[in-house]
């Protein structure tokens, strides 16, 4: 099945699924202005080759799925006053993208699923299992954390990345990847050309720069889960680089202290990507917690 439009939430989002009808339903979530490509097609046909009928998206506000470009939202001054613990007006939440998630499986008819996160959306996948249990089978939430702001937090040139003007080009967005990989991304697996190679198509699908700040003012509008992940009670697994420097592995500490019986994997050397030499343990342990859920592939 190739990329197809849903309608969900009152907005539209953009999914593609691959696998036999009857194979084991697994939900890839993507985190911080990535798209669904953002999961590579190698690695989803790896999956698919495992048994899985796979489901990959784009969040609201980024890619193929609806944006919120009209919505007036001063991003620092929002951030500030969040970290102030002041209220503020906000587009959406981490909520609302977990209940994007849930509907988009309704609409497919994969739920329950397994869910898998990465950054960003190991945020939405711990909220899914919190906010939208009856989605969720398993869970596997890599390179993030619980929203406790003494985790987890970026090193200092990380955090200057990540806040620095957006890409106004391709050349620059080409750049910039390479600045990413070599400030964030995996020591022990540099791949610039990948990293590259990944933007240029991003770019060319579908580029909202803007989404990146309101994303973020998401993320820091929906405050900590640590209390509440200590209710949910199916299969979860961490996963956490010990080189990550954009998500620093103490967030992925505090995520698996806050589930009861979670799962703690490191994975030395990894930083805030999933690098392709990587692949087949990150696999392995979402085929374990598949299978600590009852479901075999």
């Amino acid at each position: 099945m190739g990329e197809t439009t849903y309608r969900v939430n009152g907005i539209e989002l953009c999914a593609e699924v691959r696998g036999p009808t009857d194979g084991t339903p697994l939900l890839l979530v993507t985190g911080l202005g990535a798209q669904l490509i953002s999961w590579e097609g190698d690695f989803v046909d790896r999956l698919v080759d495992r048994g899985y009928r796979v489901a990959r998206f784009d969040n609201r506000d980024v890619g193929r799925s609806t944006w919120f470009d009209d919505a007036q939202i001063d991003i620092m001054a929002t951030l500030r006053a969040l970290a102030a613990g002041q209220p503020a007006e906000v587009p959406y939440t981490l909520s609302d993208m977990a209940a994007d998630a849930a509907g988009l499986l309704d609409e497919l008819d994969m739920s329950p699923a397994h869910v898998v996160g990465a950054s960003m959306g190991g945020m939405i996948v711990q909220t899914m299992a919190i906010e939208q249990p009856q989605a969720v089978r398993s869970v596997v939430s890599i390179m993030s954390t619980t929203g406790d702001r003494d985790v987890g937090q970026p090193t200092p040139a990380a955090t200057t990345l990540l806040f620095a003007s957006p890409p106004r080009d391709l050349d620059e967005a080409l750049e910039r990847a390479k600045q990413s990989e070599a400030t964030w991304g995996s020591p022990a697996h540099r791949d610039p050309d990948a990293a590259v190679e990944r933007a240029r198509r991003e770019w060319e699908r579908a580029r909202n720069a803007a989404c990146v700040g309101r994303q973020l003012v998401a993320i820091n509008a929906s405050g900590s889960r640590t209390e509440a992940l200590a209710q949910v009670t199916v299969p979860f697994t961490v996963i956490h680089g010990t080189a990550d420097t954009l998500v620093t592995p103490s967030g992925g500490a505090r995520t698996a202290e806050a589930v009861p019986h979670a799962v703690h994997v490191e994975l030395e050397g990894m930083g805030h990507n999933l690098p392709r030499p990587l692949w087949p343990r990150i696999m392995d342990e979402i085929d374990a917690t598949v299978a600590r859920a009852g479901v075999t592939t």
